[in-house]
């Protein structure tokens, strides 16, 4: 059961990473300005890292394991206030967030085959923070040894 649920983290990790890259190289070969360029490289570092890290786990690698731990802590917070935000997920997510107003509003979203980044300095006027659920989940599988 354990390696069941290890290849499809992995999976999920080089779907993610995979496609998070094949989205992010055209942009960065556009002209634009050094900032956007700037978080384009680290967004691109971020998906080589959990394509590499989901490639070693379904090797059934321990440094694969040791990675794809870092990667999912990596996708866990999700913060979105009007100084900084940030989010990030490959291969899907199951948030859980609520809003720093109140009445406090918990909801959930999930998707799945899909990956995001956000690092922004500035963001929405109704702050909101929350866990990635799946990112959780998944770091705590591959804490089973």
């Amino acid at each position: 059961m354990r390696q069941i649920l290890f290849r499809l983290i992995g999976i999920l990790e080089v779907a993610g990473g995979f496609y998070g890259m094949a989205r992010v190289l055209p942009r960065l070969l556009e002209f634009g300005p050094l900032r956007t360029a700037a978080i384009g490289l680290i967004e691109l570092a971020l998906y080589v890292f959990v394509l590499v890290a989901g490639v070693l786990l379904i090797e059934n690698s321990e440094r694969g394991i040791r990675l794809s731990s870092v990667a999912q802590l990596l996708q866990l917070p999700l913060v979105a206030t009007s100084i900084f935000s940030y989010a990030f997920h490959c291969g899907g997510f199951v948030n859980l967030y609520t809003t720093l107003h109140i009445p406090t509003h918990p909801d959930i979203g999930w998707h799945f085959g899909s990956e995001g980044f956000i690092l922004q300095f500035a963001g929405p006027a109704l702050a909101h923070v929350g866990i990635n659920l799946l990112a959780l989940l998944s770091w705590l599988i591959l804490k089973l040894r």
